[in-house]
């Protein structure tokens, strides 16, 4: 994989990761949500007058032209596992942004991730 392409993937990845990031702090001021049919209209208004909500449905668009770019340049069976990436850069930011804990057993596991996505990224 050329380091362009690999910087098209990783790109389509930091966007997805930052569309999740957004839509939990767009959340978080709302509470925990319960949707039922007498309260889905009001529930969906709530959370769609989110800017971070919006903001993130937009990463989400542009993620995924983003996504169609970089796989007509490599394999589905690379650029696939590199989504991965995004559970790492996921469990930082929300350990430097919202305050969440990581046990050694996350670190272990993002240790795993980064392994498998070097090993895959070589093959």
């Amino acid at each position: 994989m050329t380091l362009p392409t690999f910087l098209l993937i990783l790109t389509g990845v930091l966007l997805n990761a930052g569309a999740q990031l957004l839509l939990k702090a767009g959340v978080s001021p709302l509470g925990v949500l319960s949707v039922d049919w007498h309260n889905l209209v009001p529930t969906t208004l709530r959370v769609l007058s989110q800017w971070p909500i919006l903001a993130g449905l937009g990463c989400y668009v542009v993620s995924v032209a983003v996504w169609i770019v970089g796989l007509s340049r490599v394999d589905v069976s690379i650029a696939y596992p590199m989504l991965s990436l995004g559970y790492v850069v996921n469990a930082l930011a929300a350990w430097w942004l919202f305050g969440e804990v990581l046990g050694p057993t996350r670190w272990a596991g993002m240790m795993l991730i980064l392994g498998g996505v070097f090993l895959m990224s070589r093959s």
